[in-house]
């Protein structure tokens, strides 16, 4: 039943983002290094700019900020004056900046081919963002206690797909940083996911840490909680 719930809220939350960052849009240059961003899932604004970051194809370095957080909220504070998110570093425009608007523009403008599409900044987005976030009831969005990873963990997977969301939302509130490597319908990434792990499906997680790779979102949440939860063997 609990899974049964969990599932059908993260559908809810797909439906309500109307299908942004399902599809691939117009990729421009491809970044040299990877980008940075602070967040936390349960953050509308965040989800804003995760949506921009999956119609774009980009791969990201996510380092999770949950509420209590204490991994990488301080350096958020450290490097841009005040607990706020989403927080992008870009070290291939020289780029630090706060406010999801903006982000969202930086990206479309120096990894899209043109302005923000008007599916992504018309005033019916807030709305929707706030929306979306409803049947989830604002999971990923307080810090559970964890073991921090020697490496951070990959994750492949879109940001409107709701079991990829689930997979999120763990790796959010233990603080664990990953690798996102975003496959929007259209992507090349599909390609990938198939090659390293032999289906082409989403969410895959690779955990360099321990050798894990795997699919199949309760999998992926179980072990996260089981590996570097509060419940993980020492």
């Amino acid at each position: 039943m609990q899974r049964f719930l969990d599932v059908s809220t993260s559908w809810a939350t797909s439906i309500a983002q109307l299908g942004r960052g399902f599809r691939i849009g117009t990729p421009g240059p491809r970044p040299q290094q990877r980008l940075i961003l602070y967040e936390f899932e349960g953050c509308p604004f965040c989800r804003r700019v995760r949506e921009a970051i999956s119609t774009l194809d980009l791969e990201v370095e996510v380092r999770p900020c949950p509420k209590g957080g204490t991994r990488f909220r301080p350096r958020v504070v450290t490097r841009g004056g005040k607990a706020q998110f989403p927080y992008l570093v870009d070290p291939n425009t020289g780029t630090e900046m706060y406010e999801s608007a903006h982000i969202v523009a930086h990206l479309h403008k120096h990894y899209g081919t043109g302005p923000v599409p008007l599916s992504s900044a018309g005033p019916w987005v807030l709305p929707s963002l706030i929306l979306a976030g409803v049947p989830r009831l604002r999971r990923g969005t307080w810090m559970v206690p964890s073991r921090a990873p020697e490496a951070p963990l990959e994750l492949w997977g879109m940001e409107a797909s709701p079991y990829t969301r689930i997979v999120r939302e763990a790796l959010c509130v233990l603080e664990l940083p990953y690798i996102l490597r975003t496959t929007p319908v259209g992507s090349k990434r599909w390609k990938d996911v198939k090659k390293r792990g032999g289906k082409g499906m989403v969410p895959f997680l690779v955990d360099p840490n321990t050798g894990t790779e795997m699919y199949e979102s309760a999998d992926i949440h179980d072990y996260l909680m089981r590996t570097y939860g509060t419940l993980a063997a020492p």
